[in-house]
């Protein structure tokens, strides 16, 4: 499990102390995390009906779209972006998580504690293109509502 190692070697490097971050991901139950975002990456949470079939898009255009969470109830679709996305994101509707704030993460290939990669990382620090997340977001909302019955 090279690949989890690199990856969680990527995720940590963010952390004010690396190496308390992977003790937590050991010996924590949960098997989480807790990471600041803006560093090396900002999220941005969609909600699960709309972040699902966003995902199918990317996957769809991409060969590998960067890290994707979900919550455990898949009421929610965290995508990295890079840092300052956060900031800068008009859309509503969509949660935002960059400077500042801090973020459950858990191991690279793990589920823990109500959170689960869809896509890990891989930790080349490859992560979504905003623009892309926007154009796959646009595609999948208008699928949504060509399935929607009519009234």
């Amino acid at each position: 499990m090279a690949g989890a190692k690199t990856a969680a070697e990527w995720l940590a490097s963010v952390a004010p102390d690396p190496d308390a971050c992977r003790w937590e991901w050991e010996r924590n139950p949960l098997g989480v995390a807790l990471l600041p975002a803006g560093k090396a990456w900002d999220v941005l949470i969609l909600p699960g009906e709309l972040g699902y079939p966003t995902l199918d898009v990317l996957t769809r255009i991409l060969d590998r779209p960067g890290p994707v969470l979900a919550d455990s109830g898949d009421n929610r679709v965290g995508f990295l972006v890079p840092p300052g996305t956060a900031a800068r994101w008009l859309g509503t509707g969509i949660r935002t998580v960059g400077a500042g704030t801090w973020i459950v993460v858990p191991y690279p290939g793990r589920a823990g504690g109500g959170v689960r990669w869809l896509v890990p990382p891989d930790g080349s620090g490859t992560l979504t293109d905003p623009a892309l997340l926007e154009l796959a977001m646009h595609e999948a909302a208008a699928d949504l509502a060509r399935e929607e019955p009519d009234d």
